[in-house]
């Protein structure tokens, strides 16, 4: 029952990301000047991006930054195939959408097969972010450990105002 709940959930969390995230690469389709998201001048950017803040957040050694670049650029190679494999499953519920005749079993098969591949990318970035805190000292760390933990509640205040705005407003007698 738990792991039938769990798939539940996350696959109302995925159609949720979709959702979302369809209108924008409708937009993006429509600029042609536009990055894509997974293009690799895209994941160039947000890997170096990456670099960059870690670099200055952790005060990181030249041996730590070289170390660390080799496992984005290795990553790299590792995530192509899924990155198209999203890319294809986006597109092909792009144009089930698109079709004028949707099919809610054909939308979960695909939503399922993206499901899939989200997984495994997310596997294999957190396979990637263990290597990288493993390059860490014990002061980087605890600082990188603060860091995460304060993203966590600011994302957890961020989602009870979303669900405070959510809930109907009772008018004052």
């Amino acid at each position: 029952m738990l792991n039938s709940t769990r798939k539940s959930s996350f696959f109302k969390f995925y159609v949720l990301t979709v959702a979302l995230i369809l209108p924008l690469s409708f937009a993006q389709a429509q600029d042609s000047q536009s990055i894509a998201p997974h293009s690799p001048m895209h994941e160039n950017a947000m890997a170096g991006h990456e670099l960059r803040f870690l670099s200055r957040y952790l005060n990181l050694t030249d041996a730590q930054k070289t170390q660390i670049k080799q496992l984005l650029v290795n990553e790299k190679s590792s995530m192509e195939p899924l990155m198209q494999q999203e890319r294809q499953g986006h597109l092909q519920m792009t144009q089930l959408i698109q079709s004028g005749s949707f099919d809610e079993t054909k939308a979960q098969t695909i939503a399922a097969s993206l499901s899939q591949t989200t997984a495994q990318s997310m596997v294999q970035r957190a396979k990637v972010d263990a290597e990288i805190f493993q390059l860490l000292t014990p002061e980087q760390k605890t600082k990188m450990t603060q860091l995460t933990a304060e993203r966590e509640q600011r994302f957890a205040q961020h989602l009870q105002r979303q669900q405070q705005s959510d809930q109907p407003q009772t008018p004052n007698d």
